[in-house]
């Protein structure tokens, strides 16, 4: 299939989805990358583009509650919190119906599906009237794409089609929460522990289980550069005033956690592309988003 490059226009994007291809897709997140979750080719081809594990699963991104309904067993918990924050930067594991193949699970008997917040993405959902699963358009293990051009620089003409829909609100992956005979979060994201517990009336555990959901591997997120985590912006000064001129050093800080989620991905991405061998990033505040901003700083920072 040949590439389309960069388009604003949803039906060139449902088009390449329902013949077999695979498209970068906006999310208030990150950027995905696309097919059609029944398609076996098309989704191999993901797994391919990114070099990414068979055994790690996908999210089936749907248009609505309705939809999502089809390929997994909702619980009172599960429905209670997707009524509430979907569309929304919620994942929801919950076990899968027979219309979920393998392929996209890694061959476990949970489905993790979502509803994203972005009025292109839900236009292209509407349009296939299908689940897609859609990964970080990015390969494997590397800073997730929240502009269309991070997704041509990564990927190129691997990808069918780009589907612009501007730079991405919220700037980390969803919050994952698993609604099965466990309820636990697997992922941090914009949605908090504390918002999850006053929907579901109780505290979810925190689980730590590798590769029952995406983004639970150590080390993830990683630019180029080797990421520090200092606690104050005075210990980042200190840490630069004691590097070797030879070293190229950049501070990430911003006091706004919102911000700082935003942009994230995106100065990782810049320090690399301006020859950064270091980036010294302060730990974000603990409220709101923060907690999911430091999760992401400890993966980019881990050992690879």
């Amino acid at each position: 299939m040949t590439s389309h490059g960069i388009t604003s226009d949803v039906s060139v994007a449902a088009d390449v989805l329902r013949s077999g291809g695979i498209v970068g897709m906006p999310t208030e997140t990150v950027y995905g990358l696309a097919a059609l979750a029944r398609n076996e080719k098309a989704v191999h081809r993901i797994f391919d583009t990114k070099d990414r594990p068979r055994n790690h699963p996908l999210i089936i991104h749907v248009s609505s509650l309705e939809e999502a309904m089809k390929w997994g067993i909702f619980n009172e918990t599960a429905t209670a919190l997707a009524s509430a924050f979907w569309p929304g930067p919620l994942t929801l594991l919950v076990p899968r119906t027979s219309l979920v193949a393998d392929w996209v699970t890694g061959g476990r008997d949970t489905v993790a599906l979502r509803v994203p917040n972005h009025s292109i993405a839900l236009q292209l959902l509407v349009s296939v009237a299908d689940g897609v699963v859609a990964p970080s358009a990015n390969k494997f293990g590397k800073v997730s794409p929240t502009t269309a051009d991070h997704v041509l620089m990564d990927l190129g003409d691997e990808v069918d089609v780009i589907l612009d829909g501007g730079p991405c609100e919220v700037g980390v992956e969803s919050t994952i929460v698993e609604c099965t005979d466990s309820f636990q979060i697997l992922r941090l994201g914009h949605i908090s522990s504390d918002h999850i517990a006053q929907i579901a009336g109780r505290q979810p555990l925190s689980g730590n289980g590798p590769s029952r959901a995406p983004g639970m591997l150590e080390s993830h997120y990683a630019p180029n550069a080797q990421v520090l985590i200092v606690d104050t912006v005075e210990d980042a000064e200190k840490q630069i005033r004691n590097m070797p001129p030879s070293v190229s050093a950049r501070i990430l800080h911003f006091e706004d956690v919102n911000e700082y989620a935003e942009r994230l991905y995106s100065e990782l991405r810049d320090a690399d592309s301006n020859g950064a061998t270091v980036v010294i990033a302060v730990r974000a505040s603990l409220s709101g988003v923060g907690p999911a901003v430091n999760d992401r700083l400890t993966k980019a920072a881990a050992d690879r």
